[in-house]
């Protein structure tokens, strides 16, 4: 699975991009996330507030309970604001 992360979950994970087995057991954007939080410090501070978290699987949006495989492009980034 390819993980993608923007703006300031890049900046606290200092991770742009990876690629990674999908977890066993893990089925969901949610269950992702928890995953990501328990696995390294700066995650867990990343990722600690999800209602300021958005998603897309596969370059479309998408919601926390969204379905995921091994297969599939995960990006978390925050919410847009437009000028």
């Amino acid at each position: 699975m390819r993980l993608l992360y923007f703006a300031w979950i890049r900046q606290q994970t200092g991770i742009g991009e990876e690629e990674v087995p999908l977890p066993t057991g893990i089925s969901d954007v949610s269950g992702l996330i928890e995953w990501l939080r328990e696995r390294d410090a700066n995650f867990s501070t990343a990722l600690e507030d999800i209602s300021a978290l958005r998603v897309a699987v596969n370059q479309e949006f998408a919601t926390f309970d969204t379905k995921i495989t091994d297969r599939d492009e995960v990006a978390l980034f925050p919410p847009m604001t437009g000028g």
